[in-house]
């Protein structure tokens, strides 16, 4: 790969933002496109808000909070105390103050018919991040949980104000609008020197993006080689329900289930040190530490894999 490689990440929630801002920080710093979830966007208050588009953002943008991943940093919540008091409305989406403002400008973008693309674009640039992130397409494709006690809700439903307690029976990726490829996510994965997948939740973060009509078969036929990072360690997920998710689906808790997952699409894995040792035909495996905890370690988990893409496509 070209020192100043270009590099494609399929990406999703906290986890995903964190192996974003290690690969921000290599030096050399790398062409980089993100191509993400918008499986969890939904309409809240009247307002259009992308979760994983603004958590990459505030990530990228160094505001997010650093204790919850996600949100700007000491932000207020003065319009969702006056929602409750005032009006007595539920408030159990919490939506800070300047991340309000964000939501806000995007709703008066799309209703202006400016695309989500364009908006995410001008506001990245903003923020002053020069990488590219792409939604994983135009149409709302919004995810759907089944659940065996409290049936058929969306997916902020079961997250945020059940926080992923209801036992899941199955996922579904829906669209209510004909979805397609984007054509700047067509054009990142055809100049892409290397493909990555995040290590984020892969039933619901990057099962989305797989399943935008198209995206498999491009990342199939893409020339680039593919490289899937573990969101198992140790045999548990570092944060949030992935591992809780494959125990109710009746799958095995560990980084092989993971890499049976994405069959078809990647061609490396790799795996964390902690994990028992696994192979599979056709599949290029490596063992790392993988645990990001700082900065520092972020960017070690950058660069360790694409130092191991490196070497096996050189």
């Amino acid at each position: 790969m070209a020192l100043r490689q270009k590099i494609a990440v399929l990406i999703g929630g906290v986890g995903g933002a964190k192996l974003a801002l290690g690969l921000a920080n290599l030096q050399p710093t790398p062409q980089l496109t993100f191509i993400v979830n918008t499986g969890d966007d939904f309409w809240h208050l009247g307002l259009k808000i992308c979760p994983d588009i603004d958590t990459l953002m505030y990530t990228l943008a160094g505001v997010v909070d650093p204790q919850l991943g996600w949100g700007i940093a000491d932000d207020t919540t003065c319009v969702l105390a006056g929602l409750r008091r005032r009006y007595a409305i539920d408030t159990w989406f919490k939506l800070g103050d300047q991340d309000l403002a964000l939501h806000l400008l995007r709703t008066e973008a799309m209703r202006g018919e400016v695309s989500l693309t364009d908006f995410t674009s001008a506001i990245a640039r903003r923020l002053g991040i020069t990488a590219t992130i792409l939604p994983m397409c135009e149409a709302e494709m919004p995810t759907t949980i089944h659940t065996r006690d409290h049936g058929e809700m969306s997916f902020q439903e079961y997250f945020v104000r059940r926080r992923w307690q209801p036992v899941i029976q199955r996922v579904r990726y829906g669209s209510r609008q004909a979805a397609s490829v984007p054509a700047p996510v067509r054009e990142a994965l055809a100049k892409a020197d290397l493909v990555m997948i995040a290590p984020s939740n892969p039933w619901l973060s990057i099962a989305p993006i797989l399943a935008v009509p198209g995206m498999r078969e491009l990342l199939a036929a893409a020339s680039a080689p593919k490289v899937a990072i573990t969101p198992v360690i140790g045999g548990d997920a570092v944060k949030g329900p992935t591992a809780k998710i494959m125990r109710e689906l009746g799958l095995a808790v560990s980084a092989r289930t993971v890499a049976s997952y994405y069959d078809g699409v990647i061609d490396g894995f790799v795996d964390d040190l902690r994990n028992p040792h696994f192979s599979m035909d056709g599949l290029r495996t490596t063992r790392l530490d993988t645990l990001m905890t700082d900065l520092e370690r972020k960017v070690a988990v950058a660069q360790d894999t694409l130092d191991w893409a490196r070497g096996w496509v050189s």
